[in-house]
């Protein structure tokens, strides 16, 4: 008992040693985006992997308990580090009042722009943090599945993360099965109709021969995003012939993150079906 109470306020002192930091501080954006190291203890991290976590929250809002701090330190308990984005979204206000015809709010390409910037602070941070800068992914949960992807799609160089894990993601901005809440959130409503920017974000798409490799995952029963746009994704990485692993449940909803009890007792095998994947695709980065 006194082991385990140890071990737990061991960790808690370890991941407080690294505070949260605004990664656009002394750049010419003039913005507060929050970035939170859960970080290992270097003797214990899994290959020294890290992993960017981007919540969902249809670009409107982050759900940063469920989807982004929960799933860090989750992932920190099981030996990677793991920094949670707070990235840019349109905010409540854009959701209620579509001033966003008006004026332009966040929009894309903010989201993405404080990924890329994420991806380059903890690159350039590395020594700091114990890292490894060529094995560092990003993990994404609906609306941040998209984000997730999105790097895999529009960075490139050194930008490209390692992998990408996609959980209930959104991915394509057409119809039949689009979400409509984030496509809104994203274009913004002035621009939510733009034909060019419904192609180019969505993602089924335009998966680039050089695409990382891919872990995704829903549940047919999804009742926020429709399941098929994991099977859009899923057949672009095929026809592709990209490296990657798609989990289908059938039960299981939308939004239970890394959670215990919310999902189903299928939908959370999801956790231990990727510690597995990412053990083997660890070898190929």
């Amino acid at each position: 008992m006194y082991r385990l109470v140890f071990i737990l306020l061991f960790n808690m002192l370890f991941t407080m040693a690294y505070a949260q930091v605004n990664i656009w501080e002394g750049s010419t954006v003039h913005k507060r985006v929050e970035l939170t190291p859960y970080i290992t203890e270097p003797q214990q991290t899994s290959g020294n992997l890290t992993i960017i976590v981007c919540p969902g929250g249809s670009y409107f809002w982050h759900d940063i308990e469920t989807e982004g701090h929960e799933v860090g330190r989750w992932l920190q308990n099981n030996g990677i580090n793991a920094f949670v984005l707070n990235y840019r979204t349109a905010y409540v206000p854009a959701f209620i009042t579509h001033y966003r015809l008006i004026s332009r709010g966040n929009r894309y390409p903010d989201p993405q722009d404080d990924l890329c910037q994420a991806i380059r602070y903890v690159k350039t941070n590395a020594e700091k943090y114990h890292v490894d800068s060529s094995k560092i992914g990003i993990m994404g949960f609906s609306a941040g599945g998209h984000l997730a992807m999105s790097a895999a799609e529009l960075f490139d160089g050194k930008d490209l993360p390692a992998f990408v894990v996609a959980i209930y993601p959104v991915v394509t901005m057409i119809e039949p099965c689009v979400h409509k809440r984030s496509r809104r959130g994203l274009l913004g409503d002035s621009r939510v109709g733009n034909k060019e920017l419904r192609d180019l974000l969505s993602l089924e798409r335009h998966v680039p021969s050089a695409c990382p490799p891919v872990f995704l995952v829903n549940c047919i029963d999804d009742p926020i995003v429709d399941y098929r746009n994991s099977v859009l994704l899923d057949s672009a990485l095929t026809a592709n012939n990209i490296e990657h692993r798609y989990v289908q449940f059938d039960t299981g909803g939308h939004g239970f993150g890394v959670s215990d009890h919310k999902g189903t007792v299928e939908s959370r095998q999801w956790k231990s079906i990727f510690l597995e994947w990412i053990e083997r695709i660890k070898k190929l980065i």
